[in-house]
């Protein structure tokens, strides 16, 4: 990464950049399907969201990056051989999400199925732009910073793609399915997906 590349590391003890990271991914993600899907009340989706990604971020292993002018931000979880990061939000889901609580339950148990265990690897967790950047490769600056330093580790990485462009988006890096897509009730489709490190 060089000195003008507008993407820094963010970290987890700097609030400021903790709050600026929740507000990116909230606002890029309040009109997504899966989003919609697992918080149906629009008035209650972004404080929802907010505190889901903010449990992300409480993860031992968490690095979160934002890009340009706090226009999009990710979230990688490392995961050692024989682990998988816990997919369900922290406490009770009932207690902190409500009815969504069910909703994020069932799709993490089922997506907990699917996230290989078999080597160490990152996990994109969540990447996210704003809408009025999107299409501007600032996704494809995010993925190669982290990437280029997960092939120089030897490590693979693995992420859970929520739509056909995000999916598009993450072929084109060099990810793969990772056998069908995961549906849970009457959700969007996630593609699971896996990108084995390159010499």
């Amino acid at each position: 990464m060089t000195a003008d590349t507008p993407y820094a590391p963010l970290r987890q003890t700097d609030e400021e950049g903790v709050r600026a990271v929740l507000d990116v991914l909230t606002e890029a993600f309040m009109n997504d399907p899966l989003a919609c899907w697992l918080f149906p009340d629009a008035s209650d989706r972004g404080r929802l969201q907010s505190h889901f990604y903010r449990s992300l971020l409480a993860h031992p292993t968490a690095e979160a990056y934002l890009i340009g002018r706090r226009e999009g931000a990710s979230v990688w979880l490392t995961s050692a051989a024989g682990q998988t990061p816990d997919e369900e939000p922290p406490g009770p889901p009932e207690e902190v999400f409500g009815e969504s609580g069910a909703r994020l339950q069932a799709v993490g148990e089922a997506l907990a199925q699917r996230h290989p265990d078999h080597e160490p690897h990152l996990y994109l967790a969540c990447m996210g732009v704003l809408g009025r950047r999107q299409g501007a490769g600032l996704g494809s600056v995010m993925l190669r910073h982290r990437l280029e330093r997960a092939d120089a580790d030897g490590l693979a990485a693995y992420l859970e793609a929520s739509s056909p462009r995000s999916r598009a988006l993450y072929l084109r890096h060099g990810f793969e399915d990772l056998g069908e897509p995961v549906r849970v009730a009457d959700s969007p489709l996630l593609w699971p997906m896996w990108r084995s490190p390159r010499p």
